[in-house]
Formats: C-alpha cells, sequence, structure tokens
C-alpha cells in the first residue's frame, strides 16, 4: 500500500511538472491565486495609497509593495538598477506667486495666457533673439548669452503633448548650456490655448535634464497669430520686461520597478518580451458628490499592474522561450515621464527586447472582450486572439480611435524606438458614459469592479505574452507602419 502510495504521490508531482514544463492555459489555472490577485488588487487601489501620486510619499510604498513582490516569486534584478529600482531624477514645479512679461504695449500674465513651467524667480529687462524652434541648428554662429531665447513651441512633427514637453526641456538645456537667461516658447499651435493654461497652471513634475544644476526660466506665452514672434524677430519688439515672484521647485526621485525572468531557450532567451504597466495614479483632487477626494484608480491602472505582478508568479515558475522584462512604470498621469525615462535610459539594450505588451485602462463596458490598443499593426495579433479566446474572451481592435490612445500611454515611447507596442486594455466598445463614469474619477474602486472579468483578463494577459515569448518568429510590425522605419533603424533589416 505504501509503495502504491508513493508511487501514485510521485506519479502526480511528475505529472504537474510536465503541465508546467509545457504551460498554456491549463498551466496558468493551475498557477493562478485568484485571492492572493485580489489582495494586491485591493491594496493597490487602497485608499492608504492616496490615489499613487506621483508628488507624494504613498506612491514609494507602491514602489515597494511591487517590488517585494517580484522578490517573493523570483523575478531577479536587472544589472544597473537600484535593487527592483531605477532611480529617476524628478524636478517639482509650483507655478509662481506672480507671473508676468511685458513684451512692447502687451502684457502676459500667470495663468492668463502665460505659463510659467520651471525655472527660479527673475525680475529685469532682457534682451530677445528669435531661434526658430531653438535646436542645435539654430544656435550656429548666434550669440545668446545675458539674453531670453524665444521659439515656437514644440517642433514641426513633434505636437503632441508628451512631444511639447520632450522638446522644450532639449530646448531649455541647449538655451541654458548656450548662456541665456531664460527660455520663452511661443504658443502657436492649434491646439487650444485655455486647455493648456488649465492643465499646467499647477504643479508639474518632469525629467530632470539639468545634472542638478538650477534650471533657468521655462515660460510659454500665447501666441496664437504669431503676432508677438514676428514682432521680435522683425526688431520690432527687442526686449522684455519679465517679473516672477515666488516660484518653487524641488527634486525628487521617482521609482521604475523592473525585474527579469531568463528564458530557456539558448538563443531566444537574449531577446525579451516586456511585459509593462504604469503603477502611478493622479492621487487627491476635488471631492465627488459623495465627499470622496481619493482617486483609487482600481481600472487605471492597479488592475493593470496586478497584471504584470501576476505574470511574475507565474514566469518564474514557468519561464518560456524568450526572457521577460517586468515593469511597473511611474508618472505615466504625469506625461509618460518614467516609460520615457527607461526608453531613453534602457537598464537592457533596445534592440534586445522585441516587444512591449503593454497595459494602461480608462474602463470597460464590455465583459465579453478584450480592447487591444494597436490592433492589428503587428504579426503576432492571431496569438493574441487566440490567447483571449482560451478564456472565453474576444479580442478587438481600438473602437475610438478619435482619443488618439495609442499616443497617449506608455507604449508609444517604445514604438518610436521601433518596437512593437500594442496597449492590452480592458474590453470598451466605444468610450461612453460608462467609461466616463470612472475614468479618472474617485469612483474609480476595486468595489464597484467585476472581478470574475478581471481574472479572466489576467489571465488572458499571462497566456498572450507566453504565446509570444515562445513563438519561434519574431514580431514585427505590418509593412506601411508609420513605425516600421524606427524597426528597421533599431534592428536591422
Amino acid at each position: 500500500m505504501k509503495r502504491t502510495y508513493l508511487a501514485l504521490s510521485l506519479g502526480l508531482i511528475l505529472s504537474s511538472s510536465s503541465l508546467f514544463a509545457q504551460g498554456g492555459k491549463s498551466a496558468i489555472e493551475a498557477n493562478f491565486h485568484e485571492r492572493e490577485s485580489i489582495s494586491h488588487f485591493r491594496y493597490l487601489a487602497s485608499d492608504e495609497l492616496m490615489g499613487r501620486d506621483p508628488i507624494r510619499p504613498e506612491i514609494d510604498a507602491a514602489a515597494r509593495y511591487i517590488a517585494e513582490q517580484f522578490w517573493k516569486y523570483g523575478a531577479q534584478e536587472i544589472l544597473g538598477a537600484n535593487g527592483y529600482y531605477q532611480n529617476i531624477p524628478f524636478r517639482l514645479s509650483v507655478p509662481p506667486t506672480k507671473g508676468e512679461v511685458r513684451l512692447g504695449g502687451n502684457k502676459f500674465s500667470q495663468g492668463d495666457n502665460l505659463l510659467v513651467l520651471d525655472g527660479p524667480s527673475i525680475n529685469g529687462e532682457y534682451e530677445l533673439i528669435v531661434m526658430g524652434y531653438g535646436l542645435e541648428a539654430d544656435y550656429v554662429g548666434k550669440d545668446v548669452k545675458g539674453k531670453i531665447v524665444v521659439t515656437n513651441v514644440g517642433a514641426p512633427d513633434r505636437l503632441t503633448p508628451s512631444d511639447l514637453f520632450a522638446a522644450g526641456r532639449e530646448k531649455l538645456s541647449l538655451a541654458q548650456s548656450n548662456g541665456a537667461v531664460a527660455l520663452i516658447e511661443m504658443y502657436n499651435i492649434p491646439s487650444p490655448w485655455n486647455f493648456a493654461a488649465r492643465t499646467l497652471n499647477r504643479t508639474q513634475l518632469t525629467v530632470d535634464n539639468t545634472g542638478g544644476k538650477a534650471s533657468i526660466p521655462y515660460i510659454w506665452l500665447s501666441d496664437t497669430k504669431n503676432e508677438s514672434i514676428n514682432a521680435i524677430g522683425k526688431g520690432e519688439i527687442k526686449s522684455a520686461n519679465v517679473e516672477v515672484i515666488g516660484k518653487i521647485n524641488r527634486d525628487i526621485v521617482g521609482k521604475n520597478v523592473v525585474a527579469v525572468i531568463e528564458g530557456t531557450d539558448p538563443k531566444l532567451k537574449n531577446e525579451f518580451i516586456m511585459l509593462s504597466a504604469h503603477y502611478d495614479h493622479i492621487g487627491v483632487g476635488r471631492p465627488d458628490a459623495n465627499g470622496d477626494s481619493i482617486y483609487n484608480g482600481a481600472r487605471d491602472n492597479a488592475v493593470g499592474t496586478v497584471a504584470v505582478i501576476n505574470a511574475a508568479r507565474y514566469f518564474a515558475e514557468n519561464p518560456p522561450k524568450r526572457s521577460i522584462l517586468l515593469c511597473a512604470w511611474t508618472a505615466e498621469e504625469k506625461g509618460l515621464l518614467g516609460s520615457r525615462y527607461f526608453a531613453d535610459n534602457p537598464l537592457i539594450p533596445l534592440d534586445q527586447i522585441i516587444y512591449n505588451l503593454n497595459i494602461d485602462n480608462g474602463g470597460y463596458n464590455d465583459t465579453s472582450i478584450i480592447t487591444v490598443i494597436g490592433f492589428g499593426r503587428t504579426s503576432v495579433d492571431p496569438l493574441i486572439a487566440e490567447a483571449t479566446a482560451q478564456f472565453g474572451l474576444e479580442t478587438i481592435a481600438d473602437p475610438s480611435p478619435e482619443q488618439g490612445l495609442y499616443d497617449r500611454s506608455d507604449n508609444v515611447n517604445f514604438a518610436r524606438k521601433g518596437i512593437p507596442s500594442p496597449t492590452f486594455s480592458l474590453g470598451f466598445r466605444a468610450f461612453d458614459d460608462e467609461i466616463n463614469k470612472y475614468y479618472h474619477q474617485p469612483g474609480d474602486q476595486v468595489d464597484n469592479f467585476d472581478l470574475d472579468y478581471a481574472v479572466k483578463y489576467w489571465k488572458s494577459y499571462i497566456l498572450t505574452a507566453e504565446k509570444i515569448a515562445n513563438n519561434p518568429a519574431r514580431p514585427v510590425w505590418q509593412a506601411g507602419d508609420k513605425y516600421e522605419e524606427a524597426a528597421k533603424a533599431l534592428y536591422g533589416n
């Protein structure tokens, strides 16, 4: 009887090990811990984390929690990281108590037609010099020392909100290194100035590219008809009176949480499938009708963060052929800052990251589907559809392209580098009232989330990642995609 029992037990162990080694839906079901997953979800979207605002101290508790799960499950630290963290030098900029610029007979005031985005207080009259878009080539043969550099906002091919900020930071660094006393960008693009003023006349978080040096003042002026920049360029206005009082800037260390699981194939393990989600949200804000002022961010994006945590657990026990790169980004809500920092300062060479299965969410209005932003643009789309179908879910493409969602989430920072990068989102068929009911609202909580759907979503994500990680062919962009040329530059033809 003992021999029979031992033989039976050994057989069960061996068959279980074989099951995990084969992977697939059965292995995911056997490995999945539903209550533990929901516990992760409840904690990350709890009131105690105060909405996971990157400028609040509670964000560090969220980062520590994610790092602890990576460690507990057996994911490995990445060489060059600080443990499980990629530290990011952030700069916190608080609007001045007074901001004013006078150009000829025109007065520009903070929050009205002027925004002071960075830099210290300043007071005085300074010579102006127009520098086109303020790019490096514009400085050839120009002396800007002691002057205010005036440029158009953004660049001809960089006019999305995140582009404007990134280009502005580069211009600010160039202006400062060439001896300018301030940078003024003229806001003369089609995007409404009023929206920019409402959004930016408040505390801002940016990546500090100064190497710890104090920034020069960085100012936007509304010039939608190009009247001011043209007058300066023609010499009709030669100087500006500038008064900025009460400007506050502070350094903050942000944290991307990162880890890696090595693949099993001797060759394919040098290629990485990046699984990512942002773990920050928008913090504490205006109270709703119930007096709730904590924006918990269950849908956006605690549910996605839990998907990456669950992937860490599964792949640590069931590694695929390719290696898995796990990334929880900070400061997505502040302008995709964490993912952009990693893309510009990668801990794994970008040409070894062959695919990014990103997660971001606004909400859901159909629990029978998965909506993939970017579906139809890469060669592995059939694998995504196969994986979700095994859990009874249909995969659909972005139903609201007018929202520009592909270029509003972390995936775009890697797509621009050439890496195929869709976003694996909760199911929605329209950006309707059901989505807006919870999107960036205090009501976005676990208590009103369909947890049965969350479990299917998490399992589908893991199976999708596994299929792509084990697929013999590398993912590629569909021919003619706007990021195809960037991929050729990154990976070669």
